[in-house]
């Protein structure tokens, strides 16, 4: 039977919307209580602003996945065991005769800053992955496959985000692929070695300018990276689950 990929580019594009929508309605509230957040915090603080995304992945797990997976999207069961911290909070988790299917995270960045945030995300991604995979090692979850892990993260389409950055290095040389890269490139390459070394099955890319609150227009940085890789992914893997499992 064919995957369903539920008409994924419409659905994102509206998920790119609510985004934009959502961060400036939060501003604007902020602004007329009187209780602003500085920079581009108050529509960080609104949360809710991929949600959208999350539709399109629950979406994607009901087309294709065990007709009776309970999916746990409230913050009160969204925390799995980890190896290295007691628990960690995803932002979606489907389970279903007491395995874990999918653990997802979704993430997002927008300008002007990029540096320090683009090393934070960076160190949690790979942090978070290790932790999860040592606790699966170690049985935390029970003997079951594999679950799928997907990272997904969407960065704002700016002059900052685009620019060549400069590094410094002064023992030793940087690779290469690093050098003059844009915040853009070094998230494509991060997605990229993220699935290359296991530590997700998918981490997809997508990038967005900030007027796109109508058009809800989005890019993608590589095939490898793409939307269009990692839903796919996320089908097949929940259309084996519901195989296997019934």
């Amino acid at each position: 039977m064919a995957l369903d990929l539920v008409d994924y580019e419409r659905k994102a594009q509206e998920a790119v919307q609510a985004f934009w929508g959502n961060r400036e309605v939060a501003r604007q509230k902020q602004i007329e209580s009187g209780k602003a957040d500085q920079g581009e915090r108050a529509g960080v603080t609104a949360g809710k602003n991929m949600d959208g995304f999350l539709a399109l992945v629950l979406d994607i797990v009901r087309a294709n996945g065990p007709a009776h997976a309970q999916i746990h999207r409230q913050r009160s069961v969204l925390t799995l065991p980890g190896y290295f911290r007691p628990t960690k909070l995803w932002d979606l988790l489907v389970t279903h005769k007491g395995e874990l299917i999918v653990a997802i995270e979704l993430k997002s960045q927008v300008g002007p800053s990029f540096g320090n945030n683009f090393n934070n995300r960076t160190e949690e991604a790979i942090g978070t992955a290790h932790d999860l995979w040592t606790a699966y090692r170690e049985e935390a979850f029970g003997k079951q496959p594999r679950p799928f892990v997907g990272w997904l993260m969407l960065v704002e389409d700016a002059p900052e985000s685009r620019s060549p950055v400069k590094d410094r290095s002064p023992h030793f040389p940087i690779f290469e692929e690093f050098r003059g890269a844009s915040y853009l490139d070094r998230y494509d390459l991060l997605c990229q070695r993220l699935t290359q070394e296991q530590l997700y099955t998918t981490a997809a890319l997508i990038t967005s300018p900030r007027d796109a609150a109508e058009s809800g227009q989005f890019a993608e940085m590589s095939p490898m990276t793409g939307l269009r890789t990692f839903v796919t992914a996320l089908a097949g893997h929940v259309a084996a689950g519901a195989a296997r499992l019934g």
